[in-house]
């Protein structure tokens, strides 16, 4: 498992240099549309009491907790066979056509989720629509980050691929925002029989009403240079997904381990950090989203600078220290915020793990580019990308819910996060990969 930071493109292929504006606009039209796919499909997990309660009802709240958050992990069963049909349609017909699709399939899936009729109105059939959608909305969203991602570093001038890949991460952090604000502020203008009822259905019609405007920036934006130079050589792949399995096979587990702790200290310390505060600590919805949107503010200021930091040192000493932080720190965070119940130790705690969670993202989709020439560069990337979230991001809530009620530990998602965030760091610090590293 190689980690090369060496920026590579397929033999034979010269990249065209392209002007400041066409670039620009390039850059733009992608960051936009990523940040609705990536509001449509994070929002969910800001309104799981509120869908559990109508799609899932239960005599015990938490039983509809649990049930909402494994309809939320559904979605990510759906994202490696997103990155793999995505994704390889991506490296044959270029980044370009593949974005256009996910942002398609993502408006269309979101805007019927907030269409789903309750359990009271029509039964099991609310449960089996609300699986539909998000099995659509992961398939979709499958493609989207791997292709983002893809065509932001294959548009960066030389030297600027940590900055450029760490765009995308803004964008994604500005999504995050958006969902956690529009939660914020629908718990605090309705009241919770109003935002039980039809509330909670708000942002998901808005993403369907935004999502369209990201394709339409995206169908008009110039292909990839990187890719465009490829095809021009006739020297695009035939069969992308077989070549990402078996040639580039230890690349995609090294993008796999390196994704653990980066998935899992998102979907903890972010998307389930809110119900936590609730449902174990007794915090009011209205202050745990408070504290929680810290998390998202530090996290989104930290990347650009390390983006810029990649640039000039690499990126394995960044992702060293991010993982270590989250190692060491995960476990006295939590025990921290389970002792204090408050609004500033919940703040402290996000902030803390907003700047861990900045550097990975700031210098992570740059060195996990690198990983890949150009010919598979979409599917490999999105394959190992995926399949990490897949299985250890999407079912984070549900774990770390779990793991509360079975041991009775509030600090029990800690030992989850602190366990990740060891075995990437492994991947980051193993020899044989460690000498393949530049800087």
């Amino acid at each position: 498992m190689a980690l090369d930071c060496v920026e590579r493109l397929s033999p034979g292929a010269e990249r065209v240099a392209l002007g400041p504006a066409t670039r620009r606009r390039a850059i733009t039209a992608c960051l936009a549309g990523n940040l609705f796919e990536i509001f449509d499909f994070g929002v969910y997990g800001y309104f799981a009491v509120q869908i559990g309660r109508a799609v899932f009802p239960s005599a015990d709240p938490i039983a509809s907790v649990l049930a909402s958050f494994a309809t939320y992990g559904v979605g990510f069963l759906m994202r490696p066979i997103g990155a793999m049909v995505i994704g390889s349609y991506g490296d044959r017909h270029g980044r370009k056509a593949a974005l256009a699709l996910t942002i398609t399939l993502m408006a269309i899936a979101t805007g019927l989720t907030g269409l789903i009729p309750t359990y009271a109105q029509a039964g099991l059939w609310a449960p089996i629509m609300l699986l539909l959608c998000r099995l659509v909305q992961g398939f979709s969203t499958g493609g989207e980050w791997g292709g983002a991602t893809t065509f932001l570093i294959e548009h960066a001038p030389p030297g600027r691929r940590g900055f450029y890949g760490s765009l995308q991460q803004v964008s994604t952090g500005l999504a995050q925002i958006l969902s956690i604000g529009s939660a914020l502020l629908l718990n605090s203008i309705l009241g919770a029989e109003d935002l039980q009822a039809w509330g909670w259905r708000l942002p998901f019609l808005l993403g369907f009403v935004l999502a369209p405007i990201g394709y339409y920036l995206r169908a008009r934006v110039e292909e990839s240079p990187e890719f465009a130079a490829v095809s021009r050589s006739k020297r695009v792949a035939s069969a992308p997904l077989r070549s990402a399995l078996t040639v580039h096979r230890g690349a995609v587990l090294t993008c796999f381990g390196l994704t653990m702790i980066w998935t899992v200290s998102s979907y903890v310390f972010i998307t389930f950090m809110p119900t936590f505060a609730v449902h174990t600590l007794g915090m009011q919805p209205s202050t745990a989203l408070a504290g929680t949107i810290c998390a998202v503010l530090v996290n989104v200021v930290v990347i650009p600078w390390a983006g810029l930091a990649y640039d000039r040192w690499g990126g394995r000493r960044l992702l060293i220290a991010a993982a270590a932080g989250f190692a060491l720190l995960s476990v006295p965070l939590f025990a921290f915020l389970a002792h204090e119940k408050s609004l500033a130790a919940l703040a402290l705690v996000a902030v803390v793990a907003g700047v861990f969670y900045g550097i990975y993202n700031g210098a992570a989709p740059a060195l996990l580019c690198t990983l890949f020439p150009t010919a598979v560069r979409y599917t490999a990337l999105s394959v190992g990308y995926n399949g990490a979230v897949m299985v250890f991001g999407g079912f984070a809530p549900f774990v770390s819910t779990v793991l509360v009620r079975e041991t009775g530990l509030a600090i029990a998602p800690s030992f989850y996060v602190a366990l990740c965030a060891a075995v990437s760091l492994g991947v980051l610090t193993w020899p044989r990969g460690r000498g393949a590293f530049v800087h």
